[in-house]
């Protein structure tokens, strides 16, 4: 029997480290992208043939002609959200109905799920984790408190069920002491509106989808959304999202075994960053933050938002090999650091003790990097077509992050568009 493969493409830091277009450059060699977690508060972004797309719940594999793309049941799906992302992709041109498929299990965003979220948010006060406020929190709670409305749902008696899932939310809502529902008729219409728009794609049971495809020779790329450091049970909790972005996710948000799983491609920028509330410990407050921040454009494909800048952290990146099983790594972003003279990495923690650690602790609030400093390379590698060209400099630097990590770097990106993808 010729059975398939299934690789998995996951964020090793906090998000945001360029998956969307990993997966765009990979994608020719699968039959099949499927998404796995997350929901719509992750923008995944694609720039080709001088236009530029941000993904949110559709797999990114939806730009490649004739791939089977799917939302597992791992997902959580704003139909309001999901139908404006679906008809903006389908005016550039690009047949969706025929190419994505959906999980029943998939759970749904409900319109009070957005207001629990901010209500929940408000109550927090000064420990807010910072969400997007798009509802993925309240919609992951009611999934594990068996309250949960499903994507199957649609199919049968569904009214009844929303209107019993609204009516428990306005509940809690009052017991929370919230009045602002200004604009909520009008998102309710409109989110009932994607429910609808909703019905004219295929929904499946993808655990079996996905095994059949493998029985019959195909191979399927997963697709993770969020950084590993935002797992919500390895990440820095309770800074995290709701769902596992790990590699583990991937057999829990699509049915899949563990021993089909092969290669683990796990993707970091050239430094680091993070977006919300929570620890981060190589954060640079200095003009060098700020620069790494206007070069490499870092703010929230979704929501704008200014994301925190500072060094690649070395101990966090081991810890995220470690935990998915990373098999290669991808680099994005390494053209953002060509103008620096010293380029910095993350080799240790000091705790508080004084004491040094190189394995991540259950606390970093309190530590401290340790820095090992290397020459910038000082050289625009946007124009880079191969590796050869690649200055010394970087060669060093990214021989030195091989040899910490024990995993060999296969992909260098130098540049957001789709040519700039040095594969090694």
């Amino acid at each position: 029997m010729n059975t398939g493969k299934v690789d998995v493409l996951l964020g090793l830091q906090w998000g945001d480290e360029g998956k969307g277009k990993v997966v765009d450059v990979l994608t020719p060699r699968y039959d099949i992208v499927a998404r796995f977690q997350g929901g719509p508060n992750a923008g995944h972004t694609l720039e080709f043939e001088g236009q530029k797309y941000v993904l949110r719940s559709i797999p990114s594999g939806i730009f490649q002609g004739g791939k089977v793309n799917i939302i597992g049941n791992g997902v959580v799906l704003a139909p309001d959200l999901f139908m404006n992302e679906a008809k903006e992709l389908e005016k550039s041109g690009h047949p969706l109905k025929e190419r994505l498929h959906i999980s029943k299990k998939a759970h749904l965003i409900m319109p009070t799920h957005r207001i629990l979220d901010r209500a929940y948010e408000a109550a927090k006060g000064k420990n807010k984790v910072g969400t997007t406020g798009k509802g993925i929190g309240p919609a992951y709670t009611d999934k594990v408190s068996r309250n949960g409305l499903r994507v199957g749902d649609i199919l049968c008696d569904f009214d009844r069920k929303y209107a019993r899932h609204k009516e428990r939310h306005m509940k809690m809502l009052a017991a929370l002491g919230w009045t602002d529902f200004e604009g909520f008729e009008e998102t309710e219409r409109h989110w009932m509106e994607g429910v609808e728009y909703m019905k004219a794609f295929r929904f499946v049971d993808s655990e079996h989808e996905i095994n059949q495809l493998l029985g019959n020779g195909k191979n399927i790329l997963c697709e993770g959304a969020q950084g590993t450091m935002l797992d919500v049970d390895f990440g820095s909790y309770p800074f995290v999202t709701s769902s596992n972005t790990i590699c583990a996710g991937a057999c829990t948000g699509l049915g899949i075994g563990p021993n089909k799983v092969g290669n683990v491609y796990g993707i970091m920028k050239a430094y680091c960053t993070r977006v919300g509330a929570g620890p981060f410990p190589t954060e640079l407050f200095d003009e060098t933050g700020k620069k790494i921040r206007d070069l490499g454009h870092e703010y929230g494909a979704v929501t704008g938002r200014e994301r925190r800048c500072g060094w690649i952290d070395l101990v966090q990146l081991r810890y995220s090999v470690m935990i998915d099983g990373v098999t290669e790594l991808i680099m994005m972003k390494s053209d953002v650091l060509d103008s620096f003279d010293t380029i910095k990495a993350c080799v240790a923690y000091q705790l508080p003790d004084g004491t040094q650690t190189k394995d991540f602790p259950y606390e970093i609030d309190n530590v401290k990097p340790v820095y090992k400093d290397f020459h910038g390379w000082k050289k625009d590698m946007t124009k880079c077509k191969s590796a050869d060209e690649f200055p010394q400099e970087f060669r060093d630097y990214v021989s030195f992050l091989e040899n910490f990590l024990e995993t060999r770097i296969g992909i260098i990106s130098i540049g957001p568009d789709r040519e700039q993808t040095i594969i090694l």
